[in-house]
């Protein structure tokens, strides 16, 4: 993977920072979930630059401006998924057409932008008992997984699992298990138009599972193989003129 200075955003609707239990977030993301995952990209990224946008941001913090200034961009929702404007997903969407990277993260199944790429409904099972999540890789040798062990264990976590509506990926990376039995697609890859699509459930607010060391490399390794320096972003041509949103410029 290319070492190459990567722009990256993190988005974080940034709600359970200051309902649910505050204290527990104030303890485990002082900085915030977006601060936390921020601060992985820092330090494991060379090169990296980091932004953080958060739900009551101007635009949601994701203006023309920002995306066009963006390699990657990661998200991460839960509670106010129906909150984000129709038009901020449009222009997320027309950018990862046009070659940004996108990397969704554990509740960020049910955002918008994913079920819009997806195409499908996103919903899985799931029950939050602070069970132990083993994660393990099944494409060995794949960027992502790249200096990960095998398997990694989350020690604390909210259980993912199947059946996941979503769409065959193009790259199934890692699988989780979980002490009832379940077993869970944790990383997944997609193409969509120019733009490269990571989902990895493993992070919750509920547990400190943004300081996990191989989480962390995880997402770190995600950045990198997102991005893909020196594309030039441009939204895939159509035929039909109607689609006029996607004829027009990403930036």
């Amino acid at each position: 993977m290319s070492d190459a200075p990567v722009r990256v955003t993190v988005w974080n609707e940034n709600v359970h920072e200051s309902t649910g239990n505050p204290a527990s977030m104030a303890q485990d993301y002082p900085d915030g979930l977006h601060g936390t995952i921020a601060r992985a990209v820092e330090e494991l990224v060379p090169g990296a630059t980091t932004r953080t946008a958060v739900l009551s941001d101007p635009e949601h913090g994701l203006t023309e401006e920002v995306l066009a200034d963006t390699d990657v961009l990661l998200w991460w929702g839960h509670v106010a998924h129906g909150d984000v404007a129709d038009e901020v997903v449009d222009r997320v969407q027309r950018h990862v057409l046009a070659g940004m990277g996108l990397i969704v993260l554990h509740s960020g199944h049910f955002s918008k932008i994913l079920i819009r790429l997806l195409g499908t409904t996103c919903s899985l099972a799931w029950r939050n008992d602070g069970g132990r999540e083993v994660v393990w890789t099944v494409a060995t040798g794949h960027p992502i997984a790249e200096g990960v062990p095998n398997p990694f264990v989350i020690e604390q976590q909210e259980m993912y699992g199947e059946p996941f509506d979503v769409p065959a990926p193009d790259e199934l990376v890692f699988i989780s298990a979980f002490p009832g039995g379940e077993v869970f697609r944790s990383g997944m890859t997609y193409l969509r138009g120019r733009g490269r699509v990571f989902y990895f459930s493993p992070g919750d607010q509920d547990y400190p599972v943004y300081h996990h060391p191989d989480v962390r490399r995880v997402i770190a390794n995600g950045v990198r193989w997102a991005h893909q320096p020196g594309l030039e972003r441009a939204v895939p041509e159509v035929t039909h003129p109607a689609e006029g949103w996607f004829t027009r410029s990403p930036a």
